[in-house]
Parts: structure tokens; C-alpha cells; sequence
């Protein structure tokens, strides 16, 4: 403790810092805090997509949709308690968090669960409403590890919130000893469905920020998640295991979990002191993240690959052709000639399932069949469009069209789906040789 005293003692010594600096420390902050918190969590978007999305608004990648609006959500978190701190006379409540955990999960949403009998099953999450169904955690010995029932919850909280304004007050744990204890008694009751190891991290830079020190980042590699972890699972063990035991834990008890949170505070003290002196603040491995994002800002859309593409024209755009054609077969006989056009050099449509695809950027492949029946002509095509994030499947006959516009790269086209293209073909075919037949035998 003497050596955070010394270092936030140099840190206030430096206040207020220079516009430049404090915004080069903070967008640091900002980008380092969001991505590790949610993707301890899960969340599925890399830094480099974290920062696209906080500094141009981009999203880009396959991530999930709802991970790019959790981690804008996040961040709208993040300013929340960075204001709520700054109101010294604003005590915290029991509001404020539910109000938190609105806000970080967006909205209600459906996700998968064990019952507790170990069936798998759907649950319903309900955004800032305390937990209705008993949660749970298996430990890394494959034990399971149930937090507060539903029915101490609210009692918990508001014992938490009451026990924290007071304890603030009396002065006698210093702020980052009472942000690693209200972390602990918090994540020990896990009041919500969902959102709880985010909102216990919000919580701790709550406490940090109202007593003026910089924030601290809990990184998500797995080195430093599974110590994060395993100090609570220490603390656990040293607190009890009992519902009450954690929600009414000590500090003596979680002292592990204190001088982690010491470490990772005066690592964000250092920091934030060379930043004050306008010195470097890059970290080891930072290279890597700003290749990373660089090399992101010269093509914000993803690159998709010769062997995706070539895997949509050997399986997708191969395989509704074929089915076309397949269909078509018993009639040819009908027919005075049928002139068929693969795509590019090709000879055989087979060898479409090995072509080899040649650039990655606009491409277009279009089969064209032309069938003469008595003295009149019936034409169709097949096209497949290679975009650079989708690709599209589409059969044109007799002027009319049947497309499918969108595919992701991952979905090759099922039989099913293309059932609806021999269809629309054989529907056309069929009303041609109808129409060219009534005009041959002097009818209308």
C-alpha cells in the first residue's frame, strides 16, 4: 500500500493533465476496459474490431450482432458510473445498478441453460430485474457453485448497497480495498440472470474514480483470466461456501483477491503517470493490436478467400444448375438442339466442383442454356455472384427473374432451397412449349 500511496500522491501532483494526454489515456482506457471486461464474458469481437467500432463506427468481421451492441452498450456503462462517481453526494443504489444492468444487455433475450437436474434448456433473460431462477457456476474441479438463491437476493443488495455507502464513510478501508471487497460480496450474490462479472468490473472503477485514482483493466487472456478466477475460487474457499458467507464476506478473508486488485492498480497508476508526463504508454504486445487495427482501416469490410469462393461454385451455384439440369434431361429428346454454356473455359459442368477461382473481387459466373423447339428458342441462365460479403444465386428465364440476393459464404444452398429455382425454370419451359405448340396447330 505505501507504493500506491507514493504513486497517487504523484498522480494528483500532476492534475490536471494536458488535453492531449488525458484524451490519449483515456481512449487507452476506454478500448482496453471495454474489450477485456466483456470478453472475459464471452463477447466475441477482437480489439481491432472494438476500435473500429468506437472510432469509426464500423462493424466488420462474423461476429455476432449482438456482441457489437453489447459492447456499445458497455461502454454507455462505463460513462454511467464514470458520472454517477463524480456526484459525491449521490450515495450508490440499488437503482443505479439494475439501471447498469439495463443498460449493458441492451435488452430481454433468450439463452441456453442446464435445469438442475442437468437438462438443457431455454431461459429468458430479463434486463435489470433480479434473477427469478437459482444460477450457478462449475468449478475447475467439475463441482458445482450456487450463488444467493432468488429469495436472499434482495435482501443481499440491500444490505450490499446500505453496508458500502456506510463503510465509505467511516474511511477506514482505503478505495481499492473497498472496491475488491463490494467485487467480491457482489459477484457472491450474482443478482442477475446475466451481466454480473461486467457489472462487478464497473463497480470496482465505481469506487476508483469517485476517490479519484485511475481506472483498472482485468485482462481476458487466458493467462491472466484464469488467475483472475482462480484468486476468487482461493477466496471462496477462505470466505465459505454458504450464500450468507460470501454476501457478508471480510477483508480479512479475500486478502489474495486485495493485493491482485493492488497489483493491477498500480500498474494502471504507472501508466497513467507516464501519460501525465507525455511519455509513452504503449504496452507489451501493443504492436500487435495496432497492426491489427491498421491493417483493418485500409478494408473495414472482411476478406473473404479464394477457397470460401471456391467452395459456393463447387457446392452452392454447381448444385442448382445440376439440379436444373437434372430436371430437364427426360425432355431433351423433345428438343431439336440444346446449346449449353458453362462458365468461363469450363467443358463439363463437373468441372466446375474444381475450378479454381482466380481473384477475390466482384466476381460473376452465369451458366446459359439455349433450346431451339420448333423454330422458336427458349433460353435460361444461372448466375452466381461472388460479392465481398455475401454471395447471391439467381435464374432468369424468359425474362423474368428468381433470386436469392444475400448468402452468408458459410451457407451452401440446400435442396430444399433449390427446389424453388427448377420450379420457376421448368414453369417457364413448360408455358414456352405450351404457347409455341398452339401456334403451330392455327390455335389461340
Amino acid at each position: 500500500m505505501d507504493t500506491i500511496r507514493q504513486l497517487y500522491n504523484e498522480w494528483q501532483s500532476l492534475q490536471p493533465l494536458n488535453t492531449d494526454d488525458q484524451k490519449r489515456l483515456d481512449q487507452k482506457f476506454m478500448l482496453e476496459f471495454n474489450y477485456n471486461s466483456n470478453h472475459i464474458e464471452g463477447n466475441t469481437l477482437t480489439y481491432g474490431q472494438t476500435k473500429l467500432l468506437f472510432m469509426f463506427g464500423e462493424t466488420t468481421g462474423n461476429a455476432n450482432l449482438r456482441d457489437y451492441e453489447e459492447m456499445k452498450a458497455h461502454n454507455v456503462g462505463l460513462e454511467m458510473i464514470k458520472r454517477e462517481a463524480t456526484d459525491k453526494e449521490r450515495p450508490l443504489s440499488e437503482v443505479f445498478i439494475r439501471e447498469l444492468n439495463r443498460t449493458i444487455l441492451v435488452e430481454n433475450f433468450w439463452k441456453n441453460a442446464v435445469t438442475p437436474t442437468g437438462d438443457a434448456t431455454r431461459i429468458e433473460v430479463k434486463v435489470g430485474v433480479y434473477k427469478t431462477r437459482q444460477n450457478s457456476v462449475i468449478t475447475a474441479t467439475g463441482e458445482i457453485f450456487e450463488y444467493a438463491s432468488p429469495q436472499e437476493t434482495p435482501a443481499f443488495m440491500t444490505d450490499l448497497v446500505n453496508w458500502y455507502n456506510e463503510e465509505e464513510r467511516k474511511e477506514e478501508l482505503s478505495p481499492i480495498e473497498l472496491a475488491a471487497l463490494l467485487h467480491y460480496r457482489y459477484i457472491r450474490i450474482h443478482p442477475f440472470e446475466d451481466g454480473n462479472g461486467r457489472i462487478a468490473r464497473l463497480l470496482v472503477n465505481y469506487v476508483l474514480h469517485r476517490h479519484g485514482y485511475p481506472m483498472i483493466v482485468i485482462r481476458s487472456d487466458k493467462e491472466h483470466k484464469d488467475e483472475y478466477l482462480r484468486i476468487l475460487h482461493q477466496c471462496d474457499v477462505e470466505v465459505g461456501l454458504s450464500s450468507s458467507d460470501g454476501a457478508y464476506a471480510s477483508i480479512e478473508h479475500i486478502q489474495q483477491f486485495v493485493s491482485y486488485m493492488e497489483a493491477l492498480l498500480k500498474q494502471s497508476l504507472e501508466i497513467s503517470i507516464k501519460a501525465a508526463k507525455g511519455e509513452i504508454i504503449e504496452e507489451q504486445g501493443d504492436w500487435s493490436k495496432k497492426l491489427q487495427i491498421k491493417l483493418r482501416e485500409t478494408k473495414v469490410k472482411p476478406v473473404i478467400t479464394l477457397e470460401e469462393r471456391q467452395k459456393v461454385v463447387a457446392n452452392s451455384f454447381y448444385n442448382a444448375i445440376k439440379a436444373i439440369d437434372t430436371a430437364f434431361i427426360p425432355y431433351e429428346k423433345y428438343f431439336v438442339i440444346i446449346e449449353k454454356r458453362i462458365p468461363g473455359a469450363l467443358k463439363t459442368l463437373e468441372e466446375m466442383k474444381t475450378h479454381s477461382i482466380k481473384g477475390i473481387a466482384g466476381l460473376s459466373y452465369t451458366a446459359k442454356y439455349q433450346i431451339y423447339y420448333n423454330k422458336s428458342s427458349f433460353s435460361y441462365e444461372v448466375s452466381c455472384k461472388l460479392n465481398e460479403e455475401s454471395y447471391s444465386i439467381s435464374v432468369t428465364a424468359d425474362g423474368d427473374k428468381l433470386e436469392i440476393p444475400s448468402i452468408e459464404y458459410s451457407h451452401f444452398l440446400s435442396d430444399e432451397e433449390i427446389s424453388p429455382f427448377v420450379e420457376f425454370a421448368g414453369k417457364k419451359l413448360s408455358k414456352f412449349v405450351e404457347l409455341n405448340m398452339l401456334d403451330i396447330n392455327g390455335t389461340n
